[in-house]
C-alpha cells in the first residue's frame, strides 16, 4: 500500500519499489512505474497500484478418484504479475487517493482465479486415478498437470499473470480410509517387529544355552580336576602312611635289636655276677666251714645285732628268759641261774 500524505490541498504519493503505480490526470497518463514518489492532486488524479513481487497461494480442496474416494489435495502457487499495465487494465487496482487503499480486492479475484484453475486441472487427473495410486504417485502428477495447466491458461496470460513455480504438498484421504490404508502397512510392520523380538529372543535362549553349557563345562571341569585333587591326596596319604609304617618298622626292629642287646648284656651281666656271687659264697661258706662252732654262733649274733632294730625299752617275761637262757648257754648252760617267776629286769 501506497503511502500518501496531505500538504495545502495536495497530496504525496511514496511507493514502494514492488509496487507498480500508474497515475492518469484528466485521463492521460503521467507517472508509470514501479517505486515512485510525487505530488497530485487528488480532485483530477486516477491512481493504481500494482503488486509486481512474488506471491504464494496456499490452496486446499477436495477431489475424487477413479475409485470414488474422497481426497483432500493441498497445493501451493507462486505468481507474480508480470504485466502491470494489462493487469491494471482487467482488473480494479485503483487505490484512493487521500489513503492510498485499494477501492476493490484484485487480489482476491487473482487467488480465485488461479484456485479454480488449478482445481479443475487437478480434479481432472484425479478423476482418472485410482486411490492408491494417487496416493502414491498424485502429488508429481498433480504438480505437473497443475504447473502445465497455468502455464497454458490463456486468461492467465491475458490478464498479465506468470506462474512461477507450483507445489504440490498432499494428498489426503479419509480418516477412515487412511486408517484402513494404514492398517495392512502397520500390521506388516507389527509382524516385522514381532519376528525381529522372536529372534532376539531366540539369540539371546541360544546365548543363554551356550552360557549354561559353558558353566556345566567349567563344573564338570572343576569336578574333575577335584577328583583328581582328591586321588592325589589319597595317594600322598597312602604313600605318607606307607613311609610312617615303614619308618615304625625300621624303628621297631632297631628298637628289637637294641632290647636284644641290652638283654643279652644284662644275661651276661647278671650271670657273670652270679658266677661271682657263687665264687665269692662259696669262699664264704668255705671260710665258715674251717670255724669252730662258738665262733660261729657269735658271728651270728654280730649279724643279728646289726640288723636287729633299736630297741628303747624291752619287758622280759620268765618263761622268755628262761628259754632264751638255755638257748644260749647250750648243753652247758645252768638253768637254775634263772630269775625267780615273777621278776623283771630292764
Amino acid at each position: 500500500m501506497a503511502d500518501i500524505i496531505r500538504r495545502w490541498g495536495w497530496r504525496h504519493l511514496r511507493s514502494a519499489p514492488t509496487a507498480h503505480i500508474r497515475h492518469y490526470k484528466r485521463g492521460q497518463l503521467v507517472h508509470d512505474g514501479p517505486g515512485l514518489s510525487f505530488w497530485f492532486r487528488a480532485l483530477t488524479a486516477a491512481l493504481s497500484e500494482v503488486p509486481v513481487d512474488d506471491r504464494e497461494l496456499t490452496m486446499a480442496f477436495h477431489a475424487r478418484t477413479s475409485d470414488f474416494q474422497d481426497v483432500t489435495v493441498q497445493a501451493t502457487v507462486t505468481y507474480r504479475i508480470s504485466e502491470p499495465a494489462t493487469a491494471a487494465a482487467r482488473l480494479d487496482f485503483s487505490v484512493d487517493p487521500d489513503t492510498g487503499i485499494w477501492r476493490g480486492t484484485p487480489l482476491e479475484q487473482l487467488s480465485t482465479l488461479l484456485t479454480e484453475t488449478a482445481q479443475q486441472h487437478a480434479l481432472d487427473v484425479l478423476a482418472r486415478t485410482p486411490l492408491s495410486a494417487a496416493l502414491v504417485d498424485g502429488v508429481a502428477s498433480v504438480r505437473e498437470r497443475i504447473s502445465d495447466g497455468l502455464g497454458a491458461e490463456p486468461r492467465l496470460s491475458a490478464t498479465g499473470i506468470a506462474v512461477v513455480a507450483v507445489r504440490a504438498v498432499a494428498i489426503r484421504p479419509e480418516p477412515e480410509v487412511e486408517r484402513a490404508l494404514r492398517t495392512p502397512a502397520r500390521e506388516q510392520i507389527q509382524q516385522e517387529a514381532d519376528r525381529a523380538t522372536y529372534e532376539r529372543r531366540a539369540v539371546a535362549v541360544e546365548r543363554e544355552r551356550t552360557i549354561a553349557e559353558n558353566e556345566l563345562a567349567s563344573r564338570i571341569e572343576l569336578a574333575r580336576r577335584e577328583e583328581q585333587l582328591v586321588d592325589q591326596h589319597g595317594t600322598n596319604a597312602r604313600r605318607e602312611a606307607e613311609e610312617r609304617a615303614a619308618a615304625d618298622a625300621v624303628r621297631a626292629e632297631a628298637e628289637a635289636r637294641r632290647t636284644v642287646r641290652l638283654a643279652r648284656a644284662e644275661a651276661e651281666a647278671a650271670r657273670e655276677v652270679g658266677a661271682a656271687r657263687a665264687h665269692a659264697q662259696a669262699a664264704w661258706l668255705q671260710v665258715h666251714d674251717d670255724v669252730d662252732s662258738a665262733t660261729l654262733h657269735a658271728l651270728a649274733i654280730a649279724r643279728l645285732a646289726e640288723n636287729v632294730p633299736r630297741i628303747d625299752s624291752l619287758t622280759l617275761s620268765p618263761d622268755i628268759l628262761t628259754t632264751l637262757l638255755t638257748t644260749l648257754g647250750g648243753p652247758g648252760g645252768r638253768a637254775g641261774s634263772a630269775t625267780p617267776a615273777g621278776s623283771e629286769r630292764t
